[in-house]
């Protein structure tokens, strides 16, 4: 640890020596019930026996196909298996290794397919925290801080943000789109924009949904100017809120998506999709990369698709989502510092506050550490911390899910 860089903070002590399903052990074999995911990456529980059994088998056949240079079968299969679960028209896909990347390498592909140069993401969105995926990033400014100038040609919109604006969610999407429309007419003409970045659920910002009205009033823009709409799918995607993509809620179709995180059960692997057409008109050499589409990665994607689709993964983050609000909604009930619940299927976050509509970031910490010292790992987010993430893998059971309930309505009586 003394030659670890002191920038790379741990949000708990635990030193993780194994992982099991829902549960992470030290080398002591001490246990923690994980609701982190890996922050919703181990999205089929840790050490899938699966997807352990096709790395494994993939490791003494082939590690590195550069793909760049050659192909190889895993990626070959992959493209097809993640076409069956793209929107209709999205038949191309590009991998890298990170969600970062793929944030860069769909903008950029934007940009060259459209021949213009401005970007409009919204406020609060998490996009990366290299230099252009940074420059799209809102969620908390240390994202931002001690690197300006950022990326040109990026204007932030406001997202509808209910809670935080103190209005009803229609009124809020009103007022966010006319704004945007604001927008176009005093700072990014809309015959200069190249597209729009969301993330239909928002992650590090608090766990905020859009809805159907605001996503469709996107729709209708880009339509109207012709402006792509991308959809940032790292953390919501791939079955975490109950759908397998998490625009799908919303009934607004995007022209590219982005995903990672769940995409391969832990194993470094991003991947971008849009339809033939636009992927063509990107630039020789704008796509690729040393490990993009690792043999071994591709094949522990695989395996988790196998075991999202035979297990019912995505109906399941659904129901057991929902059977966790309800628990949740439970506690807002004995317990006024929990002032409101937002997101989706097994993707959801608690506000905690002091007082309504005052942050306590304090407090959220004070429960993360009683829950870890009793064998629970959670995470924060929100622009104060605020925010108690619930992010069990899809695999977790109804049990599970009932002991990190009652283990945290214990710290919520114990801080």
């Amino acid at each position: 640890m003394s030659h670890l860089s002191p920038l790379l903070v741990q949000s708990s002590g635990i030193c993780a020596e194994r992982g099991e399903g829902s549960w992470l052990y030290d080398e002591q074999g001490n246990r923690w019930l994980d609701f982190t995911s890996g922050i919703g990456v181990t999205s089929t529980g840790h050490c899938h026996p699966k997807v352990v059994a096709a790395t494994q088998a993939q490791v003494a056949k082939l590690v590195h196909a550069q793909y760049a240079t050659v192909t190889h079968p895993n990626m070959l299969s992959l493209t097809d298996r993640l076409y069956e679960h793209l929107p209709k028209g999205l038949d191309a896909i590009a991998f890298a290794n990170s969600g970062s990347e793929s944030v860069e390498a769909a903008i950029r592909l934007a940009r060259q397919a459209t021949g213009r140069t401005n970007l409009i993401a919204f406020r609060g969105g998490f996009h990366g925290r290299t230099l252009a995926a940074a420059s799209l990033t809102t969620s908390t400014s240390k994202v931002r801080t001690g690197w300006q100038p950022l990326m040109a040609g990026v204007s932030i919109a406001p997202f509808p943000h209910a809670y935080r604006y103190g209005q009803d969610m229609d009124q809020c999407v009103t007022d966010c789109l006319n704004e945007l429309d604001h927008i176009f007419t005093t700072e990014c003409n809309p015959t200069d924009t190249a597209a729009m970045i969301i993330e239909p659920v928002q992650g590090e910002y608090g766990y905020y949904p859009a809805s159907t009205a605001f996503m469709k009033g996107l729709r209708e823009r880009c339509d109207k100017h012709g402006i792509l709409l991308i959809a940032d799918e790292i953390q919501a995607g791939f079955g975490r809120t109950g759908k397998f993509w998490s625009h799908e809620h919303f009934a607004a179709q995007p022209d590219m998506i982005i995903t990672a995180k769940g995409l391969a059960s832990g194993y470094p692997l991003s991947a971008i999709a849009a339809s033939k057409e636009i992927m063509a008109q990107g630039y020789p050499g704008s796509q690729g990369g040393t490990y993009g589409a690792n043999a071994v990665a591709c094949a522990a994607a695989l395996a988790t698709l196998d075991v999202i689709e035979k297990e019912q993964l995505v109906s399941r983050a659904d129901t057991l989502g929902q059977q966790l609000l309800t628990h949740l909604q439970g506690l807002q009930k004995q317990h006024d510092c929990i002032d409101e619940i937002r997101g989706m299927g097994l993707m959801l976050g608690l506000e905690i506050v002091s007082a309504p509509h005052t942050p306590d970031g304090e407090r959220a910490g004070k429960l993360l550490k009683h829950c870890e010292s009793n064998g629970m790992l959670m995470l924060r987010c929100g622009t104060h911390g605020q925010v108690v993430r619930w992010l069990p893998p899809l695999t977790v059971s109804e049990k599970e899910i009932e002991k990190a309930v009652a283990l945290f309505d214990t710290a919520l009586k114990e801080t």
